[in-house]
Formats: C-alpha cells, sequence, structure tokens
C-alpha cells in the first residue's frame, strides 16, 4: 500500500482550516493533514517537526505572512511543494509567492473536487494556478483579442529588446506561446489558430524543448520577466 501524502495547512482562519482538513482526510484516501498552523511561524516550526509533502499556505496571516514562510521553508526543504491557497488575487502576492518558490496559487473559491484534484497534480510536479490568475497576470501586457502580443511593438511585430529568447522561437511559435502564456489550454488555442489539437500539442512541446521549460507556468514566469 502506498504511502498517503502529508499534508499541512497554515491558516489564520481556523474554521476554513478545519473545513479543509476535514475534507482531506474523508475524501480523499490517498492524503493526510499532519497539522493546521495558524501563522506562518507556526507553518515553520511544524514543518521542521512533521516533514510533509505538500503545504497549503495562505498568503496573509499574523505573526508571519505567507510569503515569508515559503522562503524560509523552502530554504530548509527544497523538495516540499507549496500551493498558496488565498482569498486575493493581486498581482504583487502571485508574483511574490512564485518568486520564492511557491509551487501554484489557487483562490480559496476552488471546489473541494478541484482542490483534491490540484494537490495530486501538484504532487506530480504540474504547478497549479487559478485561471482567472493566470489571465489577469498577463493581459494587461499581453491580449490576443486585441492584437497586441507577447513582445509585440504598436506595428503588430515582435520586439525582440523585450524578450532575449524571443529569436529561438519561429512566428507560428511566438504567436502560440503569447496564447500559452495567456491562460488559453490546447484547445482553445488549436480553435483560435485554426490548427488541429494535435498540432498544438506538437507545437507545445518544440516551444517547452526550445525554452528549456516543462509547463505552462514556466511559460508564464518568462513572459512575466522583466529584462535586466
Amino acid at each position: 500500500m502506498e504511502s498517503k501524502l502529508r499534508i499541512l495547512l497554515a491558516d489564520d482562519q481556523i474554521l476554513f482550516a478545519e473545513t479543509i482538513s476535514t475534507l482531506l482526510n474523508n475524501y480523499s484516501e490517498d492524503m493526510l493533514v499532519v497539522g493546521i498552523a495558524e501563522n506562518g511561524e507556526r507553518a515553520i516550526e511544524m514543518t521542521r517537526n512533521q516533514i510533509p509533502d505538500i503545504i497549503l499556505m495562505d498568503v496573509r496571516m499574523p505573526v508571519m505572512d505567507g510569503v515569508e514562510a515559503v522562503q524560509q521553508i523552502k530554504k530548509e526543504f527544497p523538495q516540499i511543494k507549496i500551493l498558496m491557497l488565498s482569498t486575493y488575487q493581486e498581482e504583487d502576492l502571485v508574483r511574490s509567492s512564485l518568486m520564492v518558490g511557491a509551487s501554484g496559487y489557487l483562490l480559496k473559491d476552488i471546489s473541494p473536487t478541484e482542490l483534491i484534484t490540484a494537490i495530486r497534480a501538484l504532487n506530480s510536479g504540474l504547478m497549479q494556478i487559478s485561471p482567472e490568475i493566470v489571465k489577469s497576470l498577463i493581459q494587461k501586457k499581453y491580449n490576443p483579442s486585441e492584437n497586441i502580443h507577447a513582445g509585440r511593438n504598436e506595428t503588430g511585430n515582435i520586439d525582440d529588446s523585450s524578450f532575449e529568447w524571443i529569436h529561438t522561437l519561429t512566428k507560428r511559435e511566438r504567436e502560440l506561446f503569447v496564447y500559452m502564456a495567456t491562460g488559453y489550454d490546447n484547445e482553445e488555442i488549436a480553435s483560435n489558430l485554426n490548427l488541429s489539437l494535435q498540432t498544438v500539442m506538437n507545437m507545445v512541446s518544440t516551444i517547452y524543448s526550445k525554452l528549456g521549460v516543462k509547463d505552462r507556468f514556466e511559460i508564464i514566469r518568462m513572459a512575466n520577466k522583466k529584462k535586466g
């Protein structure tokens, strides 16, 4: 029998945390909640004692916030995956969380089924981020519907000075990259670009290979990385 995923919850809203604990323990046979921390400082202490596989971390908590706690925990335990679970979707909070080592950022209005699925995907190495956050992170700069895309100047051409790596992609791959960074899935991309789903999947794999990334969220990070 495979061992269960050991999960630590860090949230100052105790009722919410207890509800999540009950949900995971009772409805996911492959997960075990090993504790609940009421703030970031306590989360660090419990991590040292429990050594969980995954931490569900709130962003804003008293004593020490989630971002600071993530930074400290990842320094000591880089193998532990941390998923931010918050009511806040401000760009600065999302960016800060990902930059210090969080493996994803989900909003608390996620359904129980979606949360369980996200935890399993996270454990498999896939970053998790709420679709609405993905789009809000990118669309301020790269909006396909306006035909002014990632790295494009006012004439609609790719501005190579904005992204040092952009020359490694073909024109079509650059267009695909924009949709990926904006949060579109493969089927949506295929529809928008009038391509077959298999063609899109093949191109996505090629882009991953050329850019040295393994998932869409590294693409998002790359698209948002400021030059210099």
